[in-house]
């Protein structure tokens, strides 16, 4: 992608001469960028020093590690929309994105990387803290550059902006040599309007929709499975329209949670490999399959040989990438989701397959009566994770954000949780990165400071990424957290319980006094060890108008159930 080749927008700032460093500050505010956060150092201090001068407009939270900053930036875009930045020197500081950004490209979230790198004269000397971050994120950023003069500082981080957030959102990464930060520029700034070759919204083709109106006008047992695509698109209200039309029963993959209220008596839950019973079983029933803003994830499908092959497969999708990828599509509809949508709507007779949806909730009665039932009624020994889960419902009303890290609580605040409004679960999905959740939810709170943000945390993945309560010692940020601290990593110990003879190979955790160490950083915490202290204590939490840390101590060989077992296919999920 040549530099040259973009278009631009008409000039917004009179052109003054300026420092690449302060060139990078007023092209952050000309994109609206109000919050940044990073971590200094040598190759990036020319940014940082003129960050100093405009503190009354960019607020720069400093993270204790990159990789914080990074994961921040993420939680502030999923629950905004907007693009998230993150900033960092070179070398280690650079490296130390790499996790983030991963996460933020498999995730689809919009992110712009700004990182410092040694003077262009000494590149490729091996010099103090050089490392080449442009080949090493190459394959997991959706563009990357270096910019070697400060002239290109404006055009380049236009672009960034533009590719990071239009068509299927990304993480873009900049690298500015120091050189180029200290030189000079005439700054003017044009915003970025589009980049000859890159097509970020495929034009729709009605034909297509068409198609795949008269594919479901005519299903007997048809099934919506839609993805984060549906949120990202702003669809979510279409997507109602849709399925309410049709009588369509919709499942979600985990990004896809919020996009449709919780309590939507067309929705049937979550699909893939801890879903629910109904969708999964009935995802090799269906006779019409249509995905809507996902990309079969080997999660969602299980065995591919064995996934829905009874079925004609429509795909809404914005990405020509993710079609016919990992399922061959009947009929693929590519564009913009709120234009698909908003067309197939006018196409779609009125219908309410009756008989259809009743298999839906026979299935869950059976779920409901071997698993949720136990799960959230537990009566006997320790306290369960869904327990947890559910008192919080209780206080949020389903209105607040909950950011869960990656594990067995993440699968049950998932199954869970209760949600009325979209962009409410935040989580690594593709991924799967432990130790995202904590500065994740700083920057969900930051986003959405008027609504109440809760953290879902292990104690392994909680413990990747402690430090981030220095982040919200420092800025004060009111973001809850919740520990479940079953002394296991608890997926990998559930694994090798059920594939591996119970042989638990390096999952006990030994834990420290996580109460001491929170009360070290002066927030507010409380530990739960009984039933009977968790009503008061969650609403102590979501009530306190401070950070707040609710350690819940939770049963240590607690399954989460339904499973489809790796290389299973989805009709053969288990129920214990």
């Amino acid at each position: 992608m040549e530099v040259k080749t973009a278009s631009f927008e008409k000039i917004t700032t009179h052109a003054t001469t300026v420092s690449g460093a302060e060139a990078v500050i007023k092209c952050l505010l000309e994109e609206g960028v109000k919050t940044i956060y990073g971590y200094p150092g040598g190759a990036i201090m020319p940014v940082y020093d003129e960050l100093y001068k405009y503190q009354d407009k960019i607020h720069h939270v400093l993270t204790r590690h990159e990789q914080g900053a990074t994961h921040a930036a993420q939680g502030f875009a999923r629950v905004t929309g907007k693009v998230g930045v993150a900033i960092a020197t070179s070398g280690p500081g650079a490296t130390n994105l790499v996790t983030g950004i991963a996460d933020a490209q498999i995730d689809s979230t919009p992110m712009v990387c700004i990182t410092g790198q040694v003077g262009s004269h000494l590149l490729g000397s091996d010099a103090f803290q050089e490392t080449d971050i442009v080949g090493i994120s190459t394959p997991i950023t959706k563009w990357n550059y270096q910019v070697t003069k400060a002239s290109e500082i404006p055009e380049v981080l236009a672009k960034a902006f533009y590719i990071a957030r239009s068509g299927r959102p990304g993480p873009v990464l900049i690298d500015i040599t120091k050189d180029a930060q200290f030189d000079s520029l005439e700054f003017s700034y044009k915003k970025c309007s589009g980049i000859r070759s890159y097509n970020p919204f495929p034009e729709v083709n009605l034909l297509q929709v068409e198609r795949a109106a008269d594919l479901i006008n005519s299903a007997k047992k048809p099934l919506v499975v839609f993805g984060q695509g549906v949120i990202l698109g702003n669809a979510e209200e279409l997507l109602k329209q849709v399925i309410e039309k049709a009588g369509l029963p919709a499942a979600w993959t985990i990004l896809g949670l919020s996009a449709l209220d919780t309590d939507h008596p067309l929705n049937v839950g979550m699909v893939g490999m801890h879903g629910n019973y109904a969708p999964n079983m009935l995802t090799n029933e269906c006779d019409v399959l249509i995905a809507i803003g996902m990309r079969f994830d080997d999660r969602v499908t299980g065995n591919l040989k064995h996934y829905a092959k009874q079925a004609k497969v429509i795909h809404f999708e914005i990405d020509p990438a993710e079609i016919d990828k990992n399922v061959k599509a009947d009929v693929p509809v590519l564009g913009d989701v709120k234009e698909t949508l908003k067309a197939l709507l006018e196409l779609l007779k009125p219908n309410a397959h009756a008989s259809w949806q009743q298999k839906f909730k026979e299935l869950y009665d059976i779920e409901f009566e071997k698993i949720i039932k136990n799960d959230l009624n537990a009566e006997k020994g320790m306290l369960g994770m869904a327990e947890v889960i559910d008192e919080i419902n209780h206080c949020s009303k389903g209105d607040a954000v909950i950011v869960s890290d990656v594990g067995q609580h993440q699968m049950i605040a998932c199954r869970y949780s209760k949600f009325n409004q979209s962009r409410s679960n935040v989580t690594s999905g593709g991924l799967g990165t432990m130790g995202f959740a904590l500065p994740a939810a700083i920057g969900a709170k930051m986003g959405v400071p008027n609504r109440e943000v809760v953290a879902i945390i292990g104690d392994g993945g909680y413990q990747m990424t402690i430090q981030e309560l220095g982040t919200i010692f420092q800025t004060k940020v009111p973001v809850k957290i919740v520990v479940l601290n079953n002394g296991f990593l608890g997926m990998v110990r559930q694994w090798q319980q059920m594939f591996f003879d119970k042989r638990y190979a390096s999952t006990e955790m030994v834990n420290p006094d996580f109460i001491a160490i929170v009360k070290g950083y002066h927030i507010k915490a409380k530990q739960v060890t009984e039933r009977s202290q968790l009503e008061h204590a969650v609403k102590e939490m979501m009530e306190s108008k401070e950070a707040y840390f609710l350690e819940v101590k939770v049963e240590q060989e607690e399954n989460v159930f339904p499973m489809i077992p790796t290389g299973a296919s989805v009709s053969e999920i288990l129920l214990e």
